[in-house]
């Protein structure tokens, strides 16, 4: 039997993340596969099986009568999840060690940064300004992580080795080993009022968005030596609302935020953000995860498939993630 084809459909991106890259790609680990680049107008709709896709266009997936699952090559799947017509066959995304090991290097590093005071001591750099501050301990933080999936829990458990405490909220509950798990709505507050650095990696849902607002970082714990909170967001630019970031930055009921993902991207040249004394800014590139693990995770995927195995890390369309 002709084993069915893989479309690829790929909008935006870099250009390690150009459709001719991922065709040459795919093309090498799916080597008795016919592998199509769309729009090709030799191709037949009805060839084909799998779809690999970023950020597709509301309709396209609709076109392939025979789809039988869905991979999205990025981690959010909320483009594809407000898609009306997007077919009812499985929605995988993408779950590599490659993927978590750099989330957890942002996560890591951007805590550290606040921690060790980088954003005063850069400027008293400028300004060749030789004063030290005071250096807390690691243990006089508390990191609360939004969002205790795969990522949160790896960045959780290396926070808590560098010596932060740690704690952890999430839509249902979890059990992490040294990690005090808060969930669902009714212990939000308790998880807030332990936090100074807070943390969000959550998947981007009705439910979840603009969960970063003004409303939160009032109940954010201000009593460490760091006193105003801190923000970091990776998940998803819907999270957060802007314009409450702003002005919790301006009136001090945050102290810093860092931010690598925004409600339009790429950032408008006009943001504030760009220039904002209290943020540091990232072009969405906290896991920018190697297109090659990609490509060899969803061959295997596709090959345990079709040999009668589960799909991994399916996403529960009620759920959005």
């Amino acid at each position: 039997m002709t084993k069915g084809a893989l479309a690829l459909l790929v909008h935006g991106g870099t250009e390690n993340w150009s459709p001719v890259r991922w065709k040459a790609r795919f093309d090498e680990v799916c080597r008795n596969r016919r592998v199509l680049l769309l729009p090709d107008a030799g191709a037949d709709p009805a060839d084909v099986h799998y779809a690999a896709v970023w950020k597709p266009r509301p309709g396209e997936l609709a076109a392939f009568p025979n789809l039988r699952v869905i991979f999205n090559l990025g981690a959010g799947v909320d483009a594809l999840m407000a898609d009306a017509s997007l077919p009812n066959v499985p929605l995988v995304r993408v779950a590599v060690s490659d993927l978590t090991g750099r989330m957890t290097e942002y996560v890591t590093l951007h805590v550290l940064m606040h921690h060790r005071q980088e954003l005063y001591l850069r400027q008293s750099q400028r300004e060749k300004r030789w004063a030290p501050r005071h250096q807390w301990a690691a243990g006089a933080i508390t990191v609360g992580i939004m969002g205790m999936g795969t990522l949160g829990a790896d960045a959780a458990q290396v926070l808590r080795a560098i010596g932060f405490r740690v704690v952890g909220w999430s839509r249902s509950a979890k059990q992490i080993d040294g990690i005090e798990c808060f969930a669902g709505t009714e212990q939000l507050g308790a998880f807030l009022q332990q936090t100074n650095i807070l943390v969000c990696l959550l998947p981007l849902t009705p439910d979840t968005r603009h969960i970063l607002n003004r409303d939160v970082f009032a109940k954010l714990n201000r009593n460490s030596p760091m006193g105003a909170p801190i923000l970091i967001n990776a998940g998803r630019g819907g999270l957060q609302d802007e314009a409450d970031i702003l002005r919790a930055l301006d009136d001090s009921t945050l102290g810093a935020a860092s931010l690598d993902v925004f409600e339009t991207e790429p950032l408008p040249p006009d943001s504030p953000f760009w220039s904002h004394p209290k943020v540091v800014l990232t072009p969405h590139n906290a896991a920018d995860t190697d297109p090659d693990e990609i490509s060899k995770y969803v061959a295997q995927q596709i090959e345990r498939f079709e040999a009668g195995g589960a799909l991994e890390h399916v996403v529960d369309r009620r759920r959005g993630y």
